[in-house]
Formats: C-alpha cells, sequence, structure tokens
C-alpha cells in the first residue's frame, strides 16, 4: 500500500519537532562526468534530486519517482553507491530531520531537464565534482564525495 504524501501527515502529528526520515537520491553524469544537481526552492542552495520516501515505497522507488520530480528526468536505477545515516536538516520552516539516505548511481532513460520553476525546484544544472555550488548539507557533500571514489573506481 502506498501512501502518497507521508510527510505531511506525519509533519501535522508532530509539528516541527525532530523526526528520522528515508530519503533515496541519485548520481547522473553527463558527457563530461559532471553531476546534475537541483537548486531547492525551500532553501536556495543546491542537493541531489531525491526526496523523501512515501510509505510503503523502496528506496529504488522513490529515488525514481523523486528524480522526475525534481529534475524532470526519468532515470533507471543502474547501482547502489551507499547508505548515509549522518545528515540533518533545519528547514526554513522549522522543520527539524536526521535523515538515512540511500544513494544510486542512474542512467537517464526519458524526460528532459526542468526548463521551468516547481513547487520544489528552481532549477537544474551539471557541475564538476571539484566545482560545486553551495550544498544543502554536510550529507549532500558527503553523497557527492562517495559517488566521486566510487565513479573512478568503476
Amino acid at each position: 500500500m502506498l501512501m502518497a504524501d507521508y510527510v505531511h501527515e506525519i509533519r501535522k502529528l508532530v509539528g516541527h519537532r525532530p523526526i528520522i526520515m528515508n530519503t533515496a537520491a541519485g548520481i547522473l553524469l553527463n558527457d563530461h562526468n559532471e553531476v546534475l544537481l537541483n537548486e531547492r526552492v525551500d532553501t536556495g542552495n543546491w542537493s541531489l534530486p531525491g526526496g523523501y520516501l512515501e510509505f510503503g515505497e523502496t528506496y529504488a522507488q522513490a529515488c525514481v519517482r523523486e528524480y522526475k520530480e525534481d529534475s524532470g528526468i526519468d532515470v533507471e536505477i543502474l547501482d547502489r553507491i551507499d547508505i548515509f545515516d549522518r545528515g540533518e536538516v533545519h528547514y526554513p520552516n522549522g522543520d527539524i530531520t536526521q535523515t538515512i539516505s540511500r544513494l544510486f548511481l542512474v542512467k537517464q532513460v526519458g524526460g528532459h531537464e526542468l526548463d521551468h520553476v516547481t513547487d520544489e525546484t528552481l532549477s537544474v544544472r551539471y557541475f564538476a565534482f571539484d566545482k560545486l555550488p553551495p550544498l544543502l548539507n554536510q550529507q549532500t557533500a558527503d553523497m557527492l564525495s562517495a559517488a566521486e571514489k566510487f565513479i573512478q573506481k568503476n
């Protein structure tokens, strides 16, 4: 059973109280080995396309769904990179979340990069691993570092 809008339902119950949530994100590279990031509406900084799991969803399903929502791109999972459990986000609305994130290597199988602002994304852009913009949090930096090492090994 997939329960859409699970995060909003939880927040109605707990308010801004710190909670632990599961997320999934993907690493998509272009021909220059640059990684696609999305500029976030809520914080104004950059993160990997991805987001919270809905109740009943797997990490892989959430990655594919959230990637499309955040970037406009349809992806397929190629490989698992790692799990990251040391991430805390303080949102402008007062919510505090510790995120446990599963990171995947993905490839584009359809869609196209967003060319308009959505309720979550201001823009999407590829960046070199050594020229990253201001990131959402340390976990995002850790995920990008792990992805760069994973790609170099494979």
